[in-house]
């Protein structure tokens, strides 16, 4: 694990410090009571059972046993209180560091998103996540019990007898060789299954929402020969960590044998020439017991601090992505905008020098009806995409009211251009959450929205009318319901721009006549742009502009530019004679 890491994993325990303190003084007292145990037995062994000294007070077999029990009830007191105040810190991390990575996500722009899957995006915030909270609510707890547990036993080994304690060291230098080994290639096996995880993740993920797709070009053997490739790569990677596990645990059990076996022979020969007290002999294979109990749990769980270890580092390798968020707070603010959108030479790319636009202007008045039209490509989305900021553009400059856009706080700006995309998504809930998106918009504000855009007709024939259910991506609805419910959400937001991009696309005649009503009833008081290949949709737009290949060709109205015989007359002629 990178250094960084390790110390940021650290740093996450800071704020509970008190807490890790209690629990840490736990495992000292737990710790004290599993370190007197053998002693209480040598004691035992040496002075009553061999020695037969006589019982004097409280020092007597009997005392002893109390002593024993009450060391055991007073450990396992401890214990308890260490595990539930370590799995408190715990579940507090993970908490709080599952809550930043996903507000983090939230931040990162499009450019990024464009280019970080959506699967690898889910498997940072799930289960990579996930392996952190086994590390905190289960090794961490085993970690420093067995690291203090290390230190006191090394201690009281030495204080008994030297010699016995460096013949019950000599293992450690082949268990620190096994474990570098063993390290290096889980790790980098570690990094091969959280990837792979990600790709299955995004894998599933995209093939659920396009199932449809998939079911209406039978596809659904290709997919599953895809998804049975990627399922087996992961099985491959999964059955090597479990190898190396179970290569790890027996090796250390065999070195453990093998230490107490060589201090037996060697303390049965002191026992048997009165050199050494059979109860030391008896303490330290006991102290050895302990001694490898905390490397074999080290063992155990290699795989699960491996995982941690991975995703520590793909977590940290996320949020460190700080240079490039969105700041939603920063700049002016301001409460609704008059409407004047102007671009001034505008230059734009989504890659290095692949110019999407160029230099582009034009101005819009406020309470104007701008149209974008143009060839698939010509950059009409593009433009929409730029005035909401999702995109930052290489030269020129986009203006609202006459001040550059980026002067603004990001939040009020998005707040004042609400967006009616042609591929509508709804949330799982009900429509009244789905137009509010948890804004405080009151319910009359809700259905004035739903009768400007012509849906409470077919809200009225609901059975729980606003309050009706909504499935994953709203997929009870027909395709117009979807397009009317996302064009009652702008509305409902009363936004100072609206945006309709291709939003007619999926309404059919009827219900387009009703659009183009409500358009007119919304409009008169806040700038609006449309993107349409229909024509008709557009006619009685105050400004038409014609785009192609990123560069504007004409601006007009559409009886200006039917005059000129233009680009757009040839387009409109094409539509509609």
């Amino acid at each position: 694990m990178k250094r960084h890491s390790v110390a940021r994993l650290l740093k996450l325990m800071a704020p509970y410090k008190k807490t890790v303190i209690l629990a840490a003084l736990s495992v000292l007292l737990v710790n004290g009571a599993e370190l007197m145990k053998p002693i209480i037995l040598k004691i035992v062994i040496d002075d009553f059972l061999i020695l037969k000294k006589p019982e004097i007070g409280f020092y007597s077999i009997k005392f002893m046993g109390i002593l024993y029990m009450v060391i055991i009830v007073l450990g396992s007191l401890f214990t308890f209180a260490q595990i539930n105040l370590m799995n408190h810190v715990g579940q507090q991390i993970i908490s709080g560091l599952r809550k930043k990575v996903f507000n983090h996500i939230q931040h990162l722009p499009l450019s990024f998103l464009d280019k970080f899957s959506t699967g690898r995006l889910i498997t940072r915030a799930t289960n990579d996540v996930e392996a952190l909270n086994e590390m905190y609510t289960d090794v961490l707890i085993n970690l420093f019990r067995d690291i203090f547990l290390l230190i006191g036993i090394v201690f009281t080994m030495i204080s008994m007898n030297v010699r016995l304690a460096l013949i019950s060291f000599v293992a450690l230098p082949v268990i620190f060789l096994v474990t570098y080994y063993f390290k290096n290639r889980i790790k980098e096996n570690f990094k091969a299954m959280k990837s792979l995880i990600g790709h299955i993740n995004g894998f599933v993920a995209e093939n659920l929402s396009g199932m449809k797709l998939v079911q209406v070009f039978n596809r659904e053997l290709e997919k599953r020969e895809e998804f049975k490739e990627l399922n087996a790569k992961y099985q491959d990677t999964t059955l090597f960590q479990i190898k190396m596990n179970s290569l790890l645990r027996p090796i250390i059990e065999i070195l453990q044998t093998l230490t107490i076996a060589a201090l037996v022979w060697y303390g049965m020969g002191k026992v048997m020439n009165q050199t050494l007290e059979l109860g030391v002999l008896y303490a330290f294979t006991n102290y050895i017991k302990q001694f490898f109990a905390p490397i074999n749990d080290l063992a155990e769980n290699y795989n699960t601090v491996q995982s941690a270890v991975v995703s520590a580092d793909r977590i940290f390798e996320l949020l460190d992505q700080e240079e490039i968020l969105e700041e939603i707070d920063a700049g002016l603010s301001v409460d609704k905008f008059m409407g004047e959108v102007e671009f001034e030479n505008v230059w734009f790319a989504y890659r290095e020098e692949e110019w999407i636009l160029k230099n582009v202007s034009f101005k819009i008045a406020p309470g104007e009806t701008a149209a974008f039209v143009g060839a698939t490509g010509a950059g009409k989305t593009t433009i929409i995409n730029l005035i909401s900021r999702f995109y930052e553009i290489q030269k020129g400059e986009i203006l609202i009211d006459g001040i550059n856009i980026n002067e603004y706080k990001l939040r009020d700006l998005r707040r004042n251009v609400a967006v009616v995309l042609q591929d509508v998504f709804l949330f799982s809930g009900d429509i009244k959450s789905n137009i509010r998106l948890s804004s405080p918009i009151s319910d009359y504000e809700i259905n004035e929205a739903l009768e400007l855009s012509c849906s409470e007709d077919f809200i009225e024939e609901l059975p729980a009318g606003i309050n009706e259910p909504v499935r994953e991506r709203g997929s009870t609805f027909s395709a117009g319901q979807r397009q009317l419910l996302s064009f009652a959400r702008a509305i409902a937001h009363n936004p100072s721009i609206l945006v309709l991009d291709e939003a007619t696309a999926n309404i059919d005649t009827k219900t387009e006549l009703l659009i183009q009503k409500s358009i007119e009833n919304v409009s008169s008081n806040r700038t609006t742009l449309i993107i349409a290949h229909r024509l008709s949709t557009i006619r009685n737009a105050d400004k038409i502009i014609m785009l192609s290949k990123g560069k504007i060709l004409e601006i007009g109205n559409h009886e200006e530019l039917m005059k000129k015989g233009s680009y757009y007359k040839e387009l409109y002629k094409a539509q509609y004679v």
